[in-house]
């Protein structure tokens, strides 16, 4: 479920085909995100999932299996 949803996320953020994004894709060398990019999928993130991420743990986020990790670590 969090995968799907961060999915929809990224495609929109993105606008890359939802076929590219795995658990494996990382967001700056297989989809191309530049900082800002990242910033609005976390901000999406938030907001989707109704948590807040500290800044500490945004820098940890390389990969979309390390932003699932986070939204299950955070939603328990």
């Amino acid at each position: 479920m969090e995968f799907e949803k961060l999915r929809s996320i990224i495609v929109e953020v993105l606008n890359v085909d939802e076929d590219e994004i795995t658990m494996n894709t990382t967001f700056v060398d297989d989809l191309g995100a530049d900082s800002l990019d990242v910033f609005q999928i976390i901000t999406g993130i938030e907001d989707e999932f109704d948590i807040e991420v500290a800044q500490e743990e945004t820098e940890k986020i390389v990969s979309v299996g390390d932003a699932v990790e986070l939204i299950k670590n955070a939603i328990g």
